[in-house]
């Protein structure tokens, strides 16, 4: 235990708190500062100058990262029929039907992903109680109620991230693992903030990105410059 919590202390005293960081320079500090012994997870934080309890003003949609997500992601898909065998060439892990709603109501979860056709939406809709917290429920808004199921299940493998703002005015996502290196997590970052710029709501007036913070799984916040980020976004 005191070898684990020498690292950690080490990796938080690298980090200036007050300090707001370069895109560039924060991705390596976080990088730097990812010590535990397995594969951690880089994620951001973004606070938007945006009122999420107003229609207007909710952000939402889903972007391909240009190196993934460093993990496989395992997809489900609600499909019958010739769908179902484009699904399966299109590599998703689980298709079918009303046998998955079954085993979901039991309890199973080993899946990241779930997409479903237009017409299996009334089925998929039996466990919403059970996907719809987990940020699992299918959604037209982001590609992933279709009947371009080959497209839909490529995009999912090959790292699709969903993001929306959550009710503080706060997105946060994942960008990759620690392993993918800084340049990538760099390129994913921007590719990110990119799309949550396009998606400002035409309604949000003042500043629309606030504050941005990078972190590992168990490393310290980095806080983000934003105008380093409006400039790597251009």
């Amino acid at each position: 235990m005191a070898k684990k919590g020498k690292r950690f202390k080490s990796s938080f005293e690298k980090v200036d708190r007050d300090k707001k960081y370069a895109v560039e320079d924060a991705v390596k500090l976080v990088t730097e500062t990812a010590n535990a012994k397995f594969d951690e997870s880089i994620d951001v934080s973004i606070r938007l100058g945006v009122d999420p309890k107003q229609s207007d003003q909710q952000v939402r949609g889903s972007i391909a990262l240009p190196h993934g997500l460093g993990k496989e992601v395992r997809v489900l898909v609600f499909a019958k029929g010739p769908k179902e065998n484009e699904a399966k060439e299109a590599g998703a892990d689980f298709v079918g039907s009303d046998e998955f709603v079954e085993k979901i109501k039991g309890g199973w979860l080993d899946f990241d992903k779930v997409i479903a056709t237009p017409d299996m939406m009334a089925t998929v809709a039996k466990v919403a109680k059970v996907l719809g917290p987990r940020g699992l429920m299918p959604n037209p808004k982001v590609g992933t109620v279709t009947m371009n199921l080959k497209d839909a299940v490529s995009g999912e493998k090959k790292g699709k991230l969903a993001y929306r703002v959550e009710k503080a005015g706060i997105v946060h996502a994942s960008i990759g693992r620690k392993s993918m290196g800084a340049d990538k997590l760099k390129d994913n970052f921007v590719t990110l903030m990119a799309a949550l710029q396009k998606a400002k709501p035409a309604s949000s007036k003042g500043v629309y990105m606030k504050g941005a913070t990078l972190s590992s799984t168990m490393g310290p916040g980095v806080g983000l410059d934003i105008s380093s980020v409006q400039q790597a976004i251009k």
